[in-house]
């Protein structure tokens, strides 16, 4: 008898009352995990869409700024400049906005088609560490 006191004798796991709400969730602590889930939630949308203005607001500069000297050929490569075909820089960098809509068929911003077509081919081809290659990796993340 001595062992029955202290425990629920109608319990299989044989736990002191005091220890049951350890096993079974009350309405009110699955309201608390709700409230907190809903809280990470609105937290978070509103940095999701701060990043993804700030994607579209980034910058690609065509040429990066060390070859501002050099022209853009046809498959987007840098090479002197007065090279037959090869098109000059842009003037301004372009927007991630405007590069996104440009990959979708668009063209850039006052550009011809084979400035267009060079330039784009060059945003292409940007790799780590040239200026735009991160706005650029930016805009190829799924959304």
């Amino acid at each position: 008898m001595s062992e029955e006191k202290g425990r629920n004798a109608g319990d299989p796991q044989g736990l002191p009352p005091e220890d049951e709400s350890l096993v079974t969730p009350t309405r009110r602590r699955l309201l608390m995990g709700g409230a907190v889930a809903a809280s990470a939630i609105v937290s978070i949308r509103p940095a999701l869409a701060s990043t993804a203005a700030s994607v579209l607001n980034c910058r690609i500069p065509v040429p990066d700024p060390p070859h501002a000297s050099q022209h853009i050929a046809a498959d987007g490569s840098l090479v002197p400049a007065g090279t037959q075909g090869a098109v000059p820089g842009a003037g301004r960098p372009f927007t991630g906005e405007e590069v996104k809509a440009a990959l979708r068929g668009r063209h850039l911003p006052g550009t011809s088609y084979e400035q267009n077509q060079a330039y784009l081919n060059y945003i292409r081809r940007l790799q780590s560490g040239t200026s735009g290659f991160t706005c650029y990796a930016s805009l190829q993340m799924p959304r």
